[in-house]
């Protein structure tokens, strides 16, 4: 690799991203069990659910409750996704320590997903970060569809730069970006990193691969080549997003750590467990393994 990382930090975005798009609700106690689970496999960033309307997502109506049960040991940072002032504040409630934010680099798909424009997502935003800083919450913002968009096809690499750009002024700590659709090619991928190293440091960059044309484990090891460090990923490769039709799951956390493992790049996270794990939640919900890792060692 052209730039040399030895440590990487894995953000588990299963039990939020993971779930969301599920037809059948999944139980409280089983997201409970499964964030435990996870909590012990060495992985110390688990975004745990969300506190939005229910009727936006059924399957996280029990957001709170899910976070008021979870075990939480000191080392673990819990993140939850809050859409505006009201998620931020049922969330301060639950003591909620990290939250996420979500705007989309595409106009058409934000409207479609948040009933805005871009501009308008971060005006909103505006409240929502000061009153979370006066409370010292760390924020994370989500920008969708950096690599192409199902309603606006690809998306400027300088677009991107710039709406990762806002978010850092406005005060958020670090930036995911998302393949929402996953139809990003390791050049896309680049080219993209590129543009927005200009204006913002690699280590507030975060990268979000959907895998639905299988180029999200070629992805990741584009984004190490130019020194990105953090990585989203979801156990089993569940996932999926409600307003992406065809985008299939995130890429898959054992698939990562094998691939990590493999580099001899430091992730601090039991590969083994993380494979039980994510067994255990396929054999609860009644979903097939995603992860060619996990089918491979099972």
């Amino acid at each position: 690799m052209n730039a040399e990382v030895e440590h990487v930090k894995i953000v588990e975005v299963g039990p939020r991203d993971g779930l969301q798009n599920e037809p059948l609700f999944v139980p409280t106690s089983t997201k409970v069990e499964l964030i435990n689970l996870l909590a012990k496999t060495g992985l110390k960033h688990i975004e745990a659910t969300s506190f939005v309307s229910p009727k936006a997502i059924p399957q996280l109506a029990d957001g709170a409750e899910v976070y008021r049960q979870i075990d939480k040991p000191e080392d673990v940072c819990y993140s939850v996704l809050v859409p505006n002032l009201k998620g931020l504040e049922n969330a301060l409630a639950c003591g909620v320590k990290e939250i996420a934010l979500f705007t989309a680099v595409s106009e058409s798909f934000t409207q479609r997903n948040i009933n805005c424009s871009i501009a308008e997502s971060i005006h909103r935003f505006s409240d929502v970060v000061t009153l979370a800083k006066q409370h010292g919450i760390r924020i994370r913002g989500y920008v969708s569809c950096v690599l192409g968009c199902p309603y606006e096809g690809s998306i400027e690499p300088q677009k991107v730069a710039s709406l990762t750009e806002q978010l850092i002024e406005l005060g958020v700590d670090e930036v995911s970006l998302g393949d929402t659709i996953g139809v990003g090619t390791p050049k896309q991928t680049q080219e993209m990193i590129k543009a927005v190293s200009e204006h913002v440091p690699l280590d507030k960059l975060a990268m979000h691969f959907h895998d639905t044309y299988g180029q999200a484990i070629a992805n990741i090891y584009a984004s190490l080549e130019l020194g990105v460090s953090i990585f989203d990923s979801a156990l089993a490769g569940l996932g999926g997003c409600p307003y992406a039709r065809g985008a299939s799951g995130n890429v898959a956390t054992e698939d990562v750590l094998y691939l990590m493992n493999g580099l001899g790049i430091e992730t601090g996270v039991d590969i083994y467990k993380v494979i039980m794990a994510g067994q255990t939640l396929c054999e609860r919900i009644g979903r097939e393994n995603q992860s060619k890792v996990s089918r491979a060692l099972s």
